[in-house]
């Protein structure tokens, strides 16, 4: 596939080999190539970990992408109706398949309201996909979700504050090129993925982690099964149940860097890469959000998210503490319990995870979107 900008827009678009025209997923435009064989295809951005390594990435003014630049990271001004905050948010309930979950699409809409109403994100900055989208163009497919992405990062700069949210399904393949410490990689799954395949963690981290330029910063919410390490960031917060943490070193054994172009990026996911996260409907019989998602939102709201080593010890208190067996309204049940200071009696196997393309105190650290 080659890469190219957007006419109207300029989202970075796949053309397919031989076509001369491409549509759009974000804007609808179609962009016409007079002959796609003059542009060449982007460089695989590889580079070893080396006493002294020298930063593997372009310039802030250039890119990997043909014909597709970033701004320097100096004080930013903002063309007029840009905003320096944007989301893509992915909700996707894979209804009536095998695969159908049952609180995605609500924990797309809770996201959503919150980054509006607390976090003060234009209305117009956030891109949202779900399988009940009757637009064609805004349904998560494995294609409109990459289209998602290059978005997200588009003409990012410093001062910008950009968002991930990723609530579906997740699964593990192996990997063949020597850079998880595991041996496997984590992907996502968009909603046709057992047509067109999954997005893997090698992918994300290539598009919306690695041209994060200084002074900008990017978070990943990621709801899903095996979500640990689903950007690939090199650092992962090992969180006891006693608050004491310490930061494991996550760096591909092949010396890929996985690093950002300079800027900031943290990622919280439901569950470690070896476990399941729980969907509404392992909860209860009732379509309500997913289990990471609401604890998520919860610490927000119940003010327990002043830090980051705050917000994940409330998350992960949320978890451990929710009654997977009440057979009520687990919305009802955990508003109730937030309401009244007590805890459920239940317990899910999933502890939410942290990582950074950095270490850092979690203690200390301001949390902020």
């Amino acid at each position: 596939m080659i890469l190219i900008n957007c006419s109207h827009c300029r989202t970075p678009l796949q053309l397919p080999p031989g076509a001369t025209s491409v549509r759009c997923a974000i804007c609808r435009a179609v962009t016409v190539v007079a002959d796609p064989r003059g542009f060449p295809p982007p460089p695989p951005p590889q580079q070893l970990y080396s006493p002294g390594y020298s930063n593997p990435f372009p310039s802030p003014t250039q890119s990997y992408y043909p014909g597709h630049h970033y701004p320097s990271p100096e004080p930013p001004m903002y063309p007029a109706g840009r905003s320096p905050k944007r989301a893509v948010i992915c909700g996707i309930s894979y209804k009536n398949t095998p695969h159908e979950l049952q609180g995605c699409i609500n924990d797309a809409k809770c996201m959503k309201y919150l980054l509006i109403n607390r976090f003060k994100f234009p209305d117009s900055s956030i891109l949202m996909l779900t399988d009940e989208e009757t637009d064609i163009y805004k349904r998560p497919t494995k294609q409109n979700i990459r289209m998602a992405l290059h978005w997200l990062v588009q003409g990012v700069q410093a001062g910008d504050s950009l968002v991930f949210h990723f609530s579906g399904h997740g699964l593990q393949q192996k990997n063949l090129t020597g850079d998880e410490i595991d041996g496997f990689d984590e992907t996502l799954c968009p909603l046709d993925f057992e047509t067109a395949g999954m997005i893997v963690d090698d992918e994300i981290n290539a598009t919306i982690v690695r041209p994060l330029p200084y002074g900008a910063k990017l978070h990943a919410i990621v709801d899903s099964c095996h979500s640990g390490t689903m950007l690939d960031l090199p650092f992962l917060c090992r969180m006891g149940r006693d608050g004491s943490y310490r930061w494991e070193d996550h760096r591909p054994p092949s010396g890929v860097y996985k690093g950002t172009n300079g800027g900031e990026v943290i990622s919280f996911s439901g569950c470690d890469d070896n476990q399941t996260a729980a969907d509404t409907q392992a909860m209860s019989k009732v379509t309500t959000t997913g289990a990471m998602t609401f604890s998520f939102i919860k610490a927000i709201e119940s003010g327990q998210a002043t830090t980051y080593g705050n917000m994940l010890n409330s998350m992960r208190s949320t978890i451990r503490n929710t009654d997977v067996n009440s057979g009520g309204d687990i919305v009802t049940s955990l508003i109730t319990m937030l309401l009244s200071g007590g805890s459920l009696s239940g317990r899910l196997k999933q502890e939410p995870q942290l990582t950074a393309h950095s270490t850092f105190d979690v203690y200390s650290k301001p949390f902020s979107l």
